[in-house]
């Protein structure tokens, strides 16, 4: 017998719970962090751009040999690359993240995980201890179905019917709380993709500072 049929013999399943009817979407801050995305993206396709205009312009007529030629274009390609690698780290914040719960099982959301099982009363009331309990509720329905489909005896399969019949409630009253964590998840992936930006950010800038002292040493002894 599927879940909602068991439902339909059982209590109505609970009313969606208002929880977080009074708190602001986590997705609010999602336009937020995508736009701080995007200003970092065009900042480092301005340097690019003029990199690439630029460059070419003060090296023709400065650099004579193919030493000096071969170190400038060295230089260029070296800041370049920063600017590369900073577009391209930056980018995967602005990637829609697939969010499910297994998600929550990932090293990208696993500050929002520590957060929640550290103080799970202030985010789940009674109703969970800890992220794992609050999902098990699904996996003990999933585990009860599997034995139902096989299960040939009429007591142990009422027995079995009743415990999905409890599972199934269960689900129905974490379900906004699950929503809420996935939501979450969701947008704490697009933070931990922009911190982590911003790091290769800072790797970018060394590389690009090199290239480009190379490039205008280079050109500038040349010119000399």
């Amino acid at each position: 017998m599927t879940p909602s049929a068991l439902r339909q013999r059982g209590r109505p399943a609970p009313a969606e719970t208002a929880s977080f009817g009074l708190l602001p979407s986590p997705l609010e801050a999602v336009p937020d962090l995508r736009a701080a995305a995007q200003w970092t993206i065009a900042a480092f396709g301005a340097v690019g751009a003029a990199l690439i205009g630029g460059g070419p312009l003060v090296a023709a007529g400065r650099v004579h040999g193919v030493g000096d030629a071969l170190t400038a274009g060295i230089s260029l390609i070296v800041a370049l690359t920063g600017v590369s690698i900073a577009i391209w780290k930056t980018s995967v914040a602005l990637e829609p993240p697939i969010t499910t719960p297994a998600t929550l099982s990932d090293p990208a959301v696993q500050g929002l995980r520590t957060m929640v099982d550290t103080s799970p009363a202030d985010f789940f009331g009674s109703l969970a201890t800890s992220v794992d309990d609050l999902l098990s509720h699904r996996t003990i329905a999933h585990n009860i179905e599997r034995r139902l489909r096989t299960e040939t005896e009429r007591e142990t399969k009422q027995i079995l019917e009743a415990a999905l019949l409890r599972a199934c409630d269960n689900i129905d009253r974490t379900a906004p709380y699950v929503r809420w964590l996935l939501t979450m998840a969701h947008v704490w992936q697009i933070r931990t993709a922009l911190r982590e930006s911003r790091r290769w950010c800072l790797v970018a800038m060394a590389l690009i500072g090199v290239g480009t002292v190379g490039f205008l040493t280079i050109t500038g002894h040349a010119r000399t």
